[in-house]
């Protein structure tokens, strides 16, 4: 028997007895637990569980250990067959079976459903066609703070409301003129969001902020302020540098934007200096975020000379046994493979090398080690490069919004 905490029975008593429901629950408060719960509330024969590529085996190891009876079949693997139970997938698979298309009558759970926030993106296409009976969605940050993107979980949930009166509710949008000459719309704001929320549980949907359900610890945040590379203003000014022996060109806006981002991130050995300097002052573990496989690189040997065992977890491989079991190690985490639903707890300092763009993969980053189970005050280490656009990112993401192509126009980082 499962012993729930107050705030998941709260949880699972708003949820009871639907079909189609949403656990929004804010990093940490364990929607893992809720979800399967509900899942097995709602007894299908069959139950089809879509995750990230990095949290398979947690999920399998969950169900295997809290649900001894339900059968567990991992088709990630080539030679899975579909069987009673329940079948565990991740996103950039999911879509490539078109066996799931002739299922009908089973649950569909889609752990960080925020997955699918994008209506073009064929894994939102595939699975908005799935035939089933059951839906549990799980996020901390179903949109990513960008409400005009939540509309496919929306319909899925059941509330048909189109995308233009949506917007005219809920969105506040603008159009301005960039330094290119185009003029864009984009939305530069949202209202009525708690009027959205109320909507959206008639249809099953629960939302909880962390502070609503637990007392967590205490957050230490440092910005360590790095001096920018003489490459860097080179850069801005002409468009175009070589730096270790890889040519950067700024030919177009967005070019030009990861340009700099390059600059800041990985060109830059004083960041890489700081780096070693915080990890050998620390003696307990410590997570890296970062962007580019070159940062990682460069990170790695940056630190290797401390012989501090590593983990890794990033597009080729997930690797925490380092983490698992020494207590001094680093583990480095790219954000696309793990700023969502690691956790991280036994670690209570996260170095930030480079911001991400989205803001969701920002704050949940945070909540790898913020959690259930972290009693200790939780250290954040931002290595931020001056005079840069690592600094308009930041400002960006601490607005709980995205950076992109338009701000970095509108921020007048690049001058014509």
């Amino acid at each position: 028997m499962i012993e729930f905490y107050p705030h998941q029975e709260d949880v699972l008593e708003q949820t009871k007895g639907r079909m189609k429901c949403a656990h929004y629950l804010k990093m940490g408060l364990g929607k893992t637990f809720t979800g399967a719960e509900q899942m097995v509330r709602l007894a299908a024969e069959y139950n089809l569980l879509v995750c990230q590529k990095s949290k398979v085996g947690d999920w399998i190891n969950h169900i295997t250990a809290y649900y001894p009876h339900l059968n567990v079949t991992d088709y990630t693997k080539k030679d899975a067959e579909i069987q009673p139970g329940v079948i565990v997938i991740n996103y950039e698979l999911v879509w490539r079976r078109p066996e799931f298309k002739k299922m009908s009558g089973f649950t569909l759970m889609l752990d960080e459903s925020s997955k699918i926030m994008h209506d073009t993106a064929k894994v939102t296409k595939f699975i908005k066609k799935l035939k089933y009976d059951g839906l549990i969605l799980l996020s901390g940050t179903p949109c990513g703070g960008r409400y005009e993107l939540f509309l496919s979980q929306i319909h899925m949930l059941g509330w048909p409301i189109s995308k233009s009166l949506f917007y005219k509710q809920y969105c506040v949008t603008e159009s301005f003129k960039t330094t290119d000459g185009m003029w864009h719309k984009q939305v530069v704001g949202y209202k009525n969001i708690d009027r959205l929320k109320r909507k959206l549980a008639d249809y099953g949907a629960v939302f909880m902020e962390t502070e609503d359900a637990l007392k967590l610890p205490d957050v230490n945040d440092q910005v360590i302020k790095i001096n920018p590379p003489a490459q860097h203003k080179q850069f801005i000014n002409d468009r175009i540098v070589i730096v270790d022996g890889e040519e950067i060109v700024g030919d177009t806006p967005l070019k030009t934007m990861l340009g700099c981002r390059k600059i800041c991130a990985y060109h830059n050995e004083d960041k890489f200096a700081a780096l070693s300097d915080l990890v050998e002052s620390a003696d307990d573990r410590v997570i890296v975020f970062y962007n580019f496989t070159a940062e990682y690189i460069k990170a790695y040997d940056a630190v290797k000379h401390l012989n501090r065992p590593v983990s890794a977890v990033n597009g080729q491989a997930v690797n925490l046994t380092a983490y698992e079991n020494c207590e001094r190690s680093i583990t480095f985490v790219q954000y696309q493979a793990g700023a969502m639903g690691l956790n991280l707890q036994k670690a209570r300092r996260i170095v930030y090398l480079s911001p991400p763009l989205q803001w969701e993969l920002f704050d949940q980053s945070k909540a790898r080690i913020r959690r259930i189970g972290q009693k200790k005050t939780c250290f954040y280490y931002y290595l931020t490069t001056t005079d840069s656009v690592e600094e308009k990112i930041y400002k960006t993401l601490k607005q709980r919004k995205n950076f992109d192509e338009i701000l970095f126009l509108r921020e007048c980082i690049v001058n014509d």
